[in-house]
């Protein structure tokens, strides 16, 4: 048999049957790894429909309840994430140019936030009123930035080239800290040290400033290779992650300044990069940090620094320009060039994220590990069958019964006729194209065809009439159909209602190869023109 039965392997006994000529689809959800789930359960959440302008910064507060700020235009907006970002809370259109750069004090009371008009401006939360104007960048401002814990203090840089940090209080900067020869454009406090900061140029390079040291030169720098549009402290303090061009690399400030890592996921220039945080939903103990960077090519990528992989990607319909991740891990923002905030929440469990309690005078303390049975315990043999299994366990299922069809119990027991004619019967093509695969693989489908009676043999044709020239199905129909009309001839020769069938099966191949001959034709006229565009 000129057929293919003996290009198939044998049969594998399992039920019931699936076939072989499925198209590829999505992803099932059952084969994401548990850190894919994670950043997918993220819901998208309605944001305002557009912003108008570029969001040049997003930013999370600190503190409770992590009010997130987005600048925009000539605006500061503030979201709260426990009530819908459609609309923000409030607006703050003190700017007099583009808004740049939004920063919140430890406490979340106050905010700050630059603008090309070269002026720092520091705002109360509550009552958005402009509390500090800190004049001295003589050009655009793109980097504000608040100390992790210091209350009175905050370094600012801009298109001058030049680093400032201020006294907030006194609006006076204490150092002009000098080094950088381009724009600078961003920048991030030490985690561990409020002293400590590091800012990143359009001149390559990336800078590590001590205030207490004098002189107002940086302790540190390191050469990105191009220029940098985002800087970040990694949790630890002693690694800093950097982003310019379609690179992303991680240093080693402990070691002097070792390049550790460079990732090169994106097609064009990564935009921005924040610090994000997954937990116990990835079936690790402790939890773990990683890094999120968004890119003009309209991705979102999540890097595991630890193992130096990439572990998840997400796409955009828009350029994207900045990234934020709320502290309590329930939302992750992402900005856009033509103004659309994508925001995506997810829910938090009450008692996740709080694993340390604070007290009036006594600091955070953490709470107290709850009690873990073990197997010298009585009551560790008394579980209900409700109870989670814990790492390390063997945990036994009891396998699901599965409902087997008309045709797969007819397989099961060799009733392989029968088997073809209720699938048939049933007229979905998935099972037909599934029982016949099968009978090929037991090489007793031919045998099956020519035992078929008349009414089983037009049921079979008004089948290949039908189904036969659909693309994931011809591969086997059209062979299967040539044999069909050479073994049954004489019978369908004999009987009209036969003859119809296999008229309506020559009209659908005749219509099919006149498809297939007029794309060919466009494609012969477009080919042309492609070429000659892709030149210009």
């Amino acid at each position: 048999m000129a057929m293919a039965e003996d290009d198939y392997p044998r049969t594998s006994q399992t039920f019931p049957v699936k076939p072989n000529l499925k198209p590829t689809s999505q992803t099932s959800t059952k084969n994401l790894t548990p850190e894919s789930k994670y950043w997918k359960s993220f819901k998208p959440q309605p944001t305002p429909q557009n912003l108008i302008s570029s969001i040049t910064s997003l930013s999370f507060s600190p503190a409770l309840p992590h009010l997130l700020a987005a600048t925009h235009s000539t605006t500061l907006s503030l979201f709260s994430p426990l009530q819908t970002l459609e609309q923000p809370k409030s607006t703050v259109s003190s700017f007099s140019d583009t808004a740049t750069s939004a920063s919140f004090r430890s406490d979340g009371r106050l905010v700050a936030a630059g603008s090309h008009s070269g002026l720092v401006q520091v705002f109360d939360v509550k009552t958005r009123t402009p509390l500090r104007r800190l004049r001295a960048h003589s050009r655009p401002v793109h980097l504000v930035r608040y100390p992790r814990s210091d209350k009175l203090h905050l370094f600012s840089g801009g298109d001058d080239a030049v680093v400032r940090y201020w006294d907030v209080a006194s609006e006076t900067h204490i150092n002009d800290l000098l080094g950088h020869k381009d724009y600078v454009r961003c920048g991030d406090g030490s985690p561990v040290n409020d002293d400590m900061f590091v800012t990143g140029s359009y001149d390559h390079t990336v800078r590590l400033w001590d205030v207490r040291v004098s002189g107002g030169s940086s302790v540190m720098q390191v050469n990105h290779g191009k220029p940098v549009e985002s800087v970040i402290f990694l949790p630890s303090g002693g690694l800093v992650a950097t982003a310019g061009g379609n690179e992303v690399k991680i240093w080693d400030v402990i070691g002097g300044g070792k390049l550790l890592y460079s990732m090169e996921g994106h097609n064009k220039t990564v935009t921005s990069i924040c610090v994000g945080k997954i937990g116990k939903e990835t079936g690790e103990e402790a939890q773990q940090y990683r890094i999120l960077s968004v890119s003009l090519d309209g991705y979102m990528k999540v890097l595991d620094y630890a193992k130096f992989k990439i572990t998840y990607s997400m796409r955009f319909p828009s350029p994207l320009l900045s990234v934020a991740f709320s502290p309590d891990c329930s939302m992750r923002v992402i900005g856009t060039s033509n103004g659309i905030i994508y925001a995506g929440k997810r829910k938090v469990k009450e008692n996740e994220g709080s694993e340390m309690v604070s007290f009036a005078g006594l600091g955070p303390i953490s709470e107290p590990p709850k009690r873990v049975l073990r197997p010298s315990n009585f009551r560790y043999f008394r579980r209900g069958q409700n109870e989670k299994p814990s790492e390390g366990d063997y945990l036994v299922k009891r396998p699901k019964k599965v409902k087997l069809a008309e045709h797969d119990k007819l397989l099961k027991k060799f009733r392989h006729k029968e088997a073809l004619v209720a699938a048939l019967n049933g007229k979905n093509p998935t099972n037909v194209v599934a029982v016949m695969e099968e009978l090929v693989a037991r090489r007793k489908l031919m045998r099956c065809i020519s035992n078929l009676e008349t009414e089983e043999l037009g049921l079979l044709l008004w089948f290949l009439q039908k189904y036969s020239t659909m693309p994931r199905y011809a591969g086997l129909l059209m062979k299967l159909a040539k044999k069909v009309v050479e073994m049954r001839a004489e019978d369908v020769q004999t009987d009209d209602v036969l003859k119809g069938h296999l008229r309506n099966l020559k009209r659908s191949v005749e219509e099919e190869i006149r498809i297939q001959q007029s794309l060919q034709e466009i494609q012969g006229i477009i080919s042309p023109l492609l070429r000659i565009a892709g030149r210009r």
